[in-house]
């Protein structure tokens, strides 16, 4: 009776053995020679369909748990690390390293290892090509196969391998390897059945992997299987990713282009700003302008929203408000409530905080207005407080903003700290307690640094925003704009 023929399990479809030959019959025994030993009988059927999905379930317990893991890594740098551990535990290698070569306009090469530092990347970059290639991945990966075939390459025993460069060799003996087995990280080409085009990165060669072993060896082909079905999900996980990546660092380079491009010098004010994009790209924005008669007109706010949307709508609003800080600046209440009927009918569907100071440094006056911003703070030698704005609410929730303004009168050697509000969120505390917290890192800062704005900038973030914070927010955008009055 032949074995059942078995289904596939997720690509998993080896084919299943043949049962073992009856064994030969016992020698008998001194003890035993009446009669011989009955022959072993040979494995059922049932029992050879029952080890062989027991070896599928395995199998597929284990790369559930390894592309769940990887699942879970949003950041590109981290899943390659990633892919690297699931990968050697798949293959049995204790080192390796994987290479990826976007497309031009979709970012940089970049190669990040496992169990191999710098200096040894560098050995292995310094094998040469193989004549006629112009492979752009690492040495190693030389001779992969061509695209549209995602089988691997191995190496088992790299110091008796006959055809090896000598370079190759050597390099190996220097890292302490004798064998390699690579695999290109190719997405398989989309059918007319899976829906819209998955972007630029769905089909084609995305770069490749390379597990190095201390002794010579070579993966099983159960191994080899297992190793391309998750590098085929890696694959596809990696190039959204990097769509991601480049998607993030076109909105923070679109971003900065909107935002000054430097700080005006107006004598009697000295200012530095510091600038944190959250990853989604807020509307969080800053404005520091020259106005006639030597004023200064400083601006900060946020709009509602985030991603590409928010960048261009921050834009357009910090454009109008420079407009109107131009014609009308010395009248903060002004320029607040033309840009709120600006954002009502324009921007209906958005709201934003805002806040205008109007500088005049030789009359060592500042009149500020505020739209349900965060208050200003000033710090000097005798005293670090909160200015009292009034309460007001943000642009665009009501059918008519208005607020009265505050006059400050800043002393020689003061400093006036514009904040957004993303540096209190980021702390991960309440409110109230980030007021404190920000309040608290002004009062501390050392009196050898309260002449320099961008001293002060560097310690209000170093301490208010330590590393070893707890909870952060991590969509916030911070933007703190420092002005310091000689």
């Amino acid at each position: 009776m032949s074995a059942p023929h078995l289904p596939k399990v997720a690509g998993i479809d080896p084919p299943v053995p043949t049962p073992a030959h009856t064994s030969a019959p016992a020698a008998p025994t001194a003890s035993a020679t009446c009669a011989p030993a009955a022959p072993a009988a040979p494995p059922s059927p049932d029992a050879l369909v029952q080890d062989r999905l027991a070896g599928w379930l395995s199998d597929l317990t284990t790369l559930q748990e390894l592309t769940e893991r990887l699942a879970r890594t949003a950041d590109l740098d981290d899943a390659l690390r990633e892919l690297l551990r699931g990968g050697a535990s798949l293959v049995g290698a204790s080192r390796g390293l994987v290479t990826l070569h976007p497309a031009e306009n979709l970012g940089h090469p970049r190669t990040v290892s496992l169990g191999l530092g710098r200096a040894d990347l560098g050995h292995i970059e310094t094998i040469p090509h193989k004549p006629g290639t112009h492979s752009p991945y690492v040495r190693l990966l030389d001779d992969l196969p061509p695209a549209g075939d995602r089988s691997g390459t191995a190496h088992p025993d790299i110091p008796g391998e006959d055809g090896l460069d000598p370079r190759h060799r050597e390099v190996a003996a220097r890292l302490g390897y004798a064998a390699s087995y690579a695999l290109p990280l190719e997405s398989a080409p989309a059918t007319a059945t899976d829906g819209p085009d998955p972007g630029p990165l769905a089909a084609g060669r995305l770069g490749a992997a390379v597990w190095l072993y201390d002794e010579p060896a070579e993966p099983t082909e159960r191994q080899r299987h297992l190793a391309g079905l998750y590098c085929g999900y890696a694959t596809e996980h990696l190039a959204r990713l990097v769509e991601l990546e480049h998607a993030r660092e076109t909105v923070a380079t679109l971003r900065e282009e909107l935002l000054p491009s430097r700080l005006p010098r107006v004598p009697g004010v000295r200012l530095a700003v510091r600038h944190r994009t959250g990853p989604q790209g807020g509307g969080d924005w800053y404005d520091a302008l020259p106005l006639p008669e030597g004023a200064l007109g400083l601006a900060i706010g946020g709009i509602t929203g985030s991603g590409p949307g928010a960048v261009a709508a921050m834009g357009r609003l910090r454009a109008s408000l420079r407009a109107y800080a131009v014609m009308e600046g010395e009248d903060p209440v002004a320029v607040l409530s033309d840009l709120e009927l600006l954002l009502r009918l324009t921007e209906p569907a958005r709201a934003a905080t805002a806040l205008f100071a109007y500088c005049e440094p030789a009359a060592r006056k500042v009149v500020v207005a505020g739209a349900g911003h965060c208050s200003p703070l000033i710090i000097g030698p005798g005293r670090v407080e909160y200015v009292e704005t009034s309460l007001s609410a943000p642009l665009g929730m009501l059918a008519c903003w208005e607020a009265p303004s505050v006059e400050i009168e800043p002393e020689p050697g003061e400093t006036l700290l514009f904040y957004s509000d993303g540096l209190l969120h980021r702390t991960g505390d309440a409110m109230d307690r980030g007021f404190a917290r920000l309040h608290s890192a002004a009062a501390t800062v050392p009196r050898t640094a309260r002449r320099d704005p961008e001293a002060i900038a560097d310690h209000i973030l170093r301490t208010v925003l330590p590393e070893e914070s707890g909870p952060v927010h991590e969509g916030e955008d911070v933007v703190l704009l420092v002005a310091h009055f000689d």
